[in-house]
């Protein structure tokens, strides 16, 4: 019987959107059924105290090179060629991440990480100010005024919050992470171990 990929995510990672774009056809070679779980990627660095690369590896430009190499590598092996950079990375995604919480709710998150990756990573646009997480949604089908207020609300809150705490104590330190009965993998060059998994599982 197929498995379940866990797949723990936040909108602000450039390597969350190239593993979800990766996703399709490993599901579709696996069979498996794939759950989101939105965290806070600023949360689980403040709890175990990681950094992002650029800047954990900022004194080591070889290092930093290296990890451009691999991406371009995974971008090419994969063909998402419509992948770009965005121009205000590093962004704050709380407001996105907590909007993904209410589209969870209300049984739109499938949808709703296809419009915020695409427009992240893809259009370039500066998903951290919530006059165009506003426009992006309203463009997709969204009623972006009632999930916006939505964000505000405590239970969004404390479950952006607790998502983010459990994964932390499973062991996640950074996006993305997949959960395979249990066991972890981190980052998107360990897809194939995921894949593996699966088909053990």
């Amino acid at each position: 019987m197929p498995g379940t990929l866990e797949f723990i995510f936040d909108f602000g990672g450039p390597n969350a959107y190239l593993a979800y774009r990766a996703l399709p056809g490993l599901l579709a070679r696996t069979g498996a059924t794939l759950h989101y779980t939105p965290c806070l990627l600023g949360g689980i660095f403040r709890a175990t105290n990681n950094r992002p690369p650029l800047v954990r590896y900022a004194e080591i430009p070889a290092k930093l090179a290296y990890e451009q190499l691999e991406m371009e590598r995974f971008v090419k092996a994969h063909g998402l060629h419509s992948f770009r950079i965005n121009p205000n990375f590093p962004m704050n995604t709380l407001m996105l991440m907590r909007a993904a919480i209410v589209a969870e709710d209300m049984g739109l998150l499938d949808r709703f990480i296809e419009s915020a990756m695409t427009a992240m990573w893809e259009v370039g646009e500066n998903m951290a100010d919530p006059d165009v997480i506003a426009r992006v949604l309203d463009a997709d089908g969204f009623d972006a005024r009632t999930m916006l207020a939505r964000t505000e609300d405590q239970a969004v809150k404390e479950k952006l919050i607790a998502n983010t705490e459990h994964a932390v104590a499973r062991g996640a330190f950074g996006v993305p992470t997949f959960f395979v009965a249990g066991e972890m993998f981190f980052g998107k060059d360990r897809l194939a171990q995921v894949e593996a998994a699966l088909a053990l599982a």
